[in-house]
């Protein structure tokens, strides 16, 4: 059986995680919205990766909405001792599955209650703050007012520790004046890039850093470098990628999603991938880090 510990561990906040978790997203119906079409099957997908040694999982309670936590809830509670549940806060779902800002204070209080209560616990351990200034990707604006609620909610014991999602550099270093960020949730892979100097400075302070979408926005031409090189490792272009990002930094913490038992399992075992210097430097000829300016 695959041991996920061979990747490693690192901090969130006062906490240390395997480097491999597990992301609840696609335990939801089609586009994130609604019921799945195989309830039992997303429990069992949720208690292989726990028993496989997975100690982090990534939810929201507007996945669904309501439909993850609550799928988590029955799954696995009461939960292990060592299971950190990390969840996000921000946003709402339109009755047409549409992705809206909840920025205001009423918004983010009912958010984090919404949470306890579907998952079944008395505080939450990590919440991210997703900002939905773009909902398609970080955009500038001062995140000081919603982070604040956070805050708040984390001096009433609601909250143990505060991430971030959907940032940009300048409001993770304005949200440090404010609180204490255990994580940073953004897209990022093998060639969506734009965080790699996030990533160094977070790795400097000790801040763990989660991708998601490992193989979003490959053009046909970067699939097929990546496949073909992970042909020859007779390996997945999933695995493959998720090895390069383990490979990127110490402090990236990574929550690939499958409603499959399965796919979970592939997924898992990429950290028997030991990808050697010459195929790094294949992989990062993909697509080049950018070039700081």
């Amino acid at each position: 059986m695959t041991d996920i510990a061979r990747a490693g561990t690192y901090a969130l906040g006062d906490r240390t995680v395997k480097r491999l978790g597990y992301g609840a997203m696609q335990l939801a119906g089609p586009g994130v919205f609604g019921p799945p079409k195989d309830r039992a099957g997303a429990i069992a997908v949720l208690r292989e990766a726990v028993a496989r040694g997975v100690d982090h999982i990534d939810t929201s309670d507007f996945y669904g909405p309501h439909v993850t936590n609550e799928i988590i809830r029955e799954a696995l509670h009461p939960y292990p001792d060592d299971l950190v549940i990390v969840t996000k806060i921000g946003a709402r779902r339109g009755a047409d599955a549409s992705w809206n800002p909840a920025f205001s204070a009423e918004d983010l209080t009912g958010a984090v209650h919404d949470n306890l209560r579907n998952l079944g616990v008395e505080a939450l351990d990590v919440v991210n703050l997703r900002i939905m200034l773009d909902v398609h990707g970080p955009a500038e604006g001062s995140i000081e007012a919603p982070l604040s609620v956070l805050t708040d909610l984390q001096r009433q014991g609601l909250v143990r520790r505060i991430g971030l999602s959907n940032v940009t550099a300048r409001q993770v270093a304005e949200s440090r004046s404010i609180a204490t960020i255990v994580c940073v949730q953004n897209q990022y892979n093998l060639v969506h890039r734009g965080d790699d100097a996030l990533i160094d400075d977070l790795a400097a302070s000790g801040t763990a850093y989660v991708p998601f979408f490992p193989l979003g926005g490959f053009s046909p031409i970067q699939s097929a470098a990546l496949n073909q090189i992970a042909e020859g490792l007779g390996a997945t272009p999933m695995q493959v990628a998720l090895a390069w990002l383990l490979r990127r930094s110490p402090n990236i913490l990574l929550i690939p999603g499958t409603s499959s038992v399965e796919h979970l399992r592939e997924n898992l075992a990429a950290t028997d991938l030991d990808l050697s210097d010459d195929t790094m430097a294949a992989l990062d000829r993909i697509a080049p880090r950018p070039v700081e300016g």
